[in-house]
C-alpha cells in the first residue's frame, strides 16, 4: 500500500505541476492586458487563441525540465529541496524562453510577461505542491502510506532514529519492529504478518560477515538495505575508478569540493556574507550598545580556530561570555558534559545574561560573516574547533580539516539538541566526501528554522 500510496501522490504532481503552469501563464495575460493595461501602454497585444497555445506547449515543455531536476522521482523529498528544485527548473526554462524569442527575431507581444511569468509559475507550482504535501502529511498523521521500517541493533544511534521517524510522520516511514540483533531480526522478520520495506542497521560494530548475511536477507525477500555508516566507511565516500597503464586503479578522493565546485562555493559564500552583513547592519549598531550595557569587556571577540588544512585564524563573535573567560576554562573542565574533544557545560558561569540569549539566537555568530568575507570560513562546512581541541583529534578526525569551516553544517540541522563529537564528526566527514552545491543551500535554508525556534549550545 504504501509504495503504490508515493506512486499516486507523484503521478498526481505531474498534472497539477501542468495546470498550475498554465494557470500562471493565463493570470499574468489577464495581469498585463486587463488590470495593468490602463498604466503600462499595449503596443501589441498577442491575441489570446494564439498565447493559450503557446502556454499549453510551454507548460508540456516545463514539465520535461522539471523531471530533469528531479522533481518527479518516486521518493520522499522534503518541501525545502523540491522548493529550490522548482526555482531553478523555472528559471532554466524562462532562460530557454527568451533564447528562443532572440533566435526568432521577432517582436514579442511584452517583456513584462516574461518576467512576470518566471515569478508566477514558480509560485503557482509551489502553491500546487504545498497543496499535495499538506495532502500527504493529513494521511501520514493517521498513519495512512506510511512505509513500514525495522530497526536493528541496540546502540544509542539505533534509538535516536527510531525516536526520530517516530515523532516525524512527515518522512512517510513508521517503526513496525525494533530488534536487537540480526539473527532476532531474521527470525522475526520470517513470521512478521506485515512486510517491511526498509531495514535499518544501526549496529557499526557488526562483523562484515554478519553484515552481508543481513543483506542476503534482504535481496531474498526484497527489502531495502539501509546501514549507518561508521567514521570509517564515511571517509571513503567519494571513490572513483580511474585508469593508469590500461589497468584499474581505485581513487579515494579527500572531497567532492573541486575544481568548478570550489569556484561555485566560493561565489556563494561572497554573495552571501555581501547581504548578510548588509542586512544585519541593525545588529552591528543595537547589539554593541546593549553588550556594553550588560557587562564589562569587548563587544567583539577573536576566538582563535583551525580552518583548512590546519591553519590558525581568529573567528570573530559578539562577546557572549565575562573577560578572560578562555582561562577560566581549565578549572571546569572536570565539569565537561561532553565525550570527546569538545568542551561542553550546560549551565557554564561565564556565559553573560545577554550572552545566553545571544547563543540561543545565534545572533553571537553574525561576525563571522566577515571570517566568510576574508575567505577564513564559510557558510556551511564543519564546526571550527579549538586548537587545543584540534590537537585530540583521532587519526579518522583530520579529515576535519579538508575543508574551510562553516557558520553552519550538517550537524547544526540534524534535528538532535546534543550530539556527541563523534556523531558530529561522521556527518561533517559525509558532508565534505558527499559535498553538492544543492547541499549547500538547502543546509542554509534548513538552518533559518533552526534559529528561530532556538537551539542548544554549548
Amino acid at each position: 500500500m504504501s509504495k503504490k500510496f508515493k506512486l499516486l501522490f507523484s503521478t498526481l504532481n505531474i498534472p497539477l505541476d501542468f495546470i498550475m503552469l498554465v494557470l500562471a501563464g493565463l493570470f499574468v495575460y489577464y495581469l498585463r492586458f486587463n488590470i495593468l493595461s490602463s498604466t503600462i501602454d499595449v503596443i501589441y497585444k498577442i491575441p489570446f487563441l494564439r498565447y493559450f497555445f503557446y502556454i499549453l506547449i510551454i507548460s508540456l515543455a516545463w514539465l520535461f525540465i522539471f523531471a530533469v531536476s528531479g522533481l518527479y522521482k518516486l521518493k520522499n523529498q522534503r518541501f525545502s529541496r523540491e522548493f529550490l528544485k522548482i526555482f531553478w527548473g523555472c528559471t532554466i526554462g524562462t532562460m530557454l524562453i527568451i533564447f528562443l524569442i532572440f533566435l526568432a527575431r521577432r517582436p514579442f507581444s511584452s517583456r513584462f510577461i516574461i518576467l512576470a511569468g518566471w515569478g508566477t509559475s514558480f509560485l503557482f507550482v509551489s502553491l500546487g505542491r504545498s497543496f499535495i504535501h499538506a495532502i500527504e502529511l493529513f494521511c501520514y498523521k493517521r498513519d495512512k502510506g506510511l512505509e513500514p521500517i525495522a530497526v536493528v541493533g541496540q546502540s544509542r544511534s539505533a534509538q535516536e532514529i527510531s525516536f526520530y521517524i517516530k515523532n516525524h510522520k512527515g518522512l512517510g516511514y513508521k517503526i513496525l519492529n525494533i530488534f536487537p540483533n540480526i539473527d532476532e531480526a531474521i527470525k522475526g522478520l520470517k513470521s512478521a504478518p506485515e512486510k517491511v520495506d526498509h531495514i535499518i542497521l544501526a549496529d557499526t560494530d557488526l562483523s562484515k560477515k554478519d553484515m552481508t548475511r543481513l543483506l542476503e536477507f534482504c535481496n531474498e525477500h526484497q527489502i531495502i538495505f539501509r546501514y549507518l555508516t561508521d567514521t570509517f566507511d564515511a571517509m571513503y565516500e567519494n571513490v572513483r575508478v580511474d585508469t593508469l597503464a590500461g589497468l584499474p586503479i581505485v581513487v579515494i578522493g579527500k572531497t567532492a569540493l573541486s575544481g568548478w565546485g570550489k569556484v561555485a562555493k566560493r561565489t556563494v559564500d561572497l554573495i552571501g556574507s555581501v547581504l548578510g552583513l548588509i542586512l544585519l547592519l541593525p545588529f552591528f549598531i543595537t547589539l554593541p550598545i546593549i553588550i556594553k550595557i550588560d557587562s564589562k569587556g569587548p563587544v567583539f571577540v577573536k576566538l582563535k580556530r583551525v580552518g583548512k588544512r590546519g591553519e590558525r585564524f581568529y573567528l570573530y563573535k559578539f562577546r557572549s561570555m565575562v573577560k578572560n573567560a578562555h582561562k577560566m576554562k581549565e578549572d571546569l573542565k572536570k565539569q565537561n558534559e561532553r565525550q570527546g574533544p569538545l568542551f561542553k557545560m550546560k549551565n557554564d558561569p561565564r556565559i553573560t545574561k545577554i550572552g545566553k540569549f545571544l547563543r540561543k539566537s545565534s545572533l553571537d555568530e553574525i561576525p563571522q560573516l566577515i571570517n566568510v568575507l576574508k575567505g577564513d570560513m564559510s557558510l556551511v562546512g564543519p564546526r571550527p574547533h579549538e586548537p587545543e581541541e584540534v590537537a585530540k583529534y583521532q587519526k579518522q578526525h583530520k579529515q576535519l580539516l579538508t575543508i574551510a569551516p562553516g557558520i553552519t553544517g550538517l550537524a547544526q540541522i540534524s534535528g538532535r539538541s546534543s550530539i556527541s563529537f563523534e556523531e558530529e564528526a561522521k556527518l561533517d566527514i559525509y558532508y565534505i566526501e558527499n559535498w553538492t552545491l544543492w547541499q549547500d543551500i538547502s543546509i542554509i535554508i534548513k538552518t533559518i528554522p533552526v534559529v528561530l525556534l532556538g537551539k542548544d549550545v554549548a
